[in-house]
């Protein structure tokens, strides 16, 4: 009767070592599925993020270059050439000993 006893309870222990298997396997199996759709979402993200960066990095090349461009102009503008191409062109100004020569109306 003892061995009948003992195989019951083998038996028992077996069935419930194989239930404690199957229920770890369904643990790690769900984890991996978890880990796996994240990740997928994760590079997704990362893919999205890059984009922005390239965009940025474009974004301040071009502001770089505007800055460059406004210096120089800021240099320019400080010029006595500049000064005397204004004075020309908006005030008329003539430099001292140059000769305007006014087309006569020979109609």
């Amino acid at each position: 009767m003892r061995s009948i006893k003992r195989s019951r309870a083998q038996k028992k222990d077996k069935w419930g070592n194989r239930m404690a298997l199957l229920g770890i396997t369904m643990v790690v199996f769900s984890l991996a599925l978890v880990v796996n759709i994240k990740g997928s979402s994760l590079k997704t993200i990362d893919q999205n993020y890059q984009i922005r960066l390239d965009t940025l990095n474009d974004i301040k090349e071009k502001e770089l270059q505007r800055a460059a461009d406004l210096e120089a102009e800021r240099k320019y503008v400080q010029t006595d050439e500049y000064i005397r191409e204004v004075a020309k062109e908006k005030l008329g100004l003539v430099d001292p000993g140059e000769i305007l020569l006014k087309p006569s109306n020979a109609e």
